[in-house]
């Protein structure tokens, strides 16, 4: 207590493996909220963390680089909030599953503008209609990100593009001129969608690629992209 989030980040635990760079920590549990990088100097204390949009909570810190798509996070936290609703509030039990709907629409491409302020609509009745912590704080995942990451929610409806490249559904897996015809990605590939001779430029079909990352994974010459 009285110590930064970034004392504890950089000083106590020696900063963000393999020196990725630091986007965020969420903090107080699945009820708690996302804070970014460059609010990260607030003190550890209740009333300064509350002021963030997060909670103290259970105390736990959950560290995220550059690799964690937040539209992700909001909805694997929301995912077991809404679990867990007992089913007494009809906001909480309704509000949280229609919500993590529509997170999951946004995460596979399908979201429209609409969609973020019906969030925000049924973030705000969910807190004030629920009768206990969990409802009260369930939403809290989905306005923290929204409200400091809303940008990533933007690239997910109107670019259909994942900032991060974590939503498997909007990638695209392609290959690049680094490509050497060394074959491993081909052998790796589930669904034969990789085309090409050895020594020679490959390809995917887009059309049978499933996107399950085997052919970046294997490829020792960063010639599969995904975007």
């Amino acid at each position: 207590m009285g110590c930064s989030i970034n004392e504890i980040i950089f000083d106590v635990c020696d900063g963000i493996v393999d020196d990725k760079k630091f986007k965020a920590v969420q903090m107080g549990g699945p009820s708690g909220g996302c804070i970014p990088a460059d609010l990260c100097d607030v003190k550890i204390d209740y009333k300064e963390i509350n002021k963030t949009g997060a909670i103290m909570g259970s105390g736990g810190m959950v560290v995220m680089d550059e690799t964690t798509c937040m539209v992700d996070v909001a909805k694997f936290f929301l995912s077991f909030t809404q679990d867990e609703s007992c089913g007494k509030c009809t906001f909480c039990r309704i509000g949280t599953k229609r919500m993590l709907e529509i997170l999951e629409r946004i995460t596979v491409g399908e979201g429209t503008m609409e969609d973020l302020d019906n969030l925000e609509e049924l973030s705000g009745q969910i807190k004030n209609a629920s009768l206990c912590g969990l409802g009260q704080t369930a939403p809290n995942p989905v306005l923290t990100t929204m409200k400091y990451f809303k940008d990533e929610y933007i690239a997910h409806i109107k670019d259909k593009k994942c900032p991060a490249h974590v939503c498997s559904a909007i990638l695209e897996y392609t290959i690049n001129d680094a490509c050497t015809g060394c074959t491993i990605c081909a052998k790796a590939c589930p669904t034969d969608a990789i085309l090409g001779d050895k020594k020679e430029l490959h390809i995917i079909e887009q059309d049978k690629c499933i996107k399950c990352g085997k052919c970046f994974t294997v490829c020792r010459f960063d010639a599969v992209v995904k975007d």
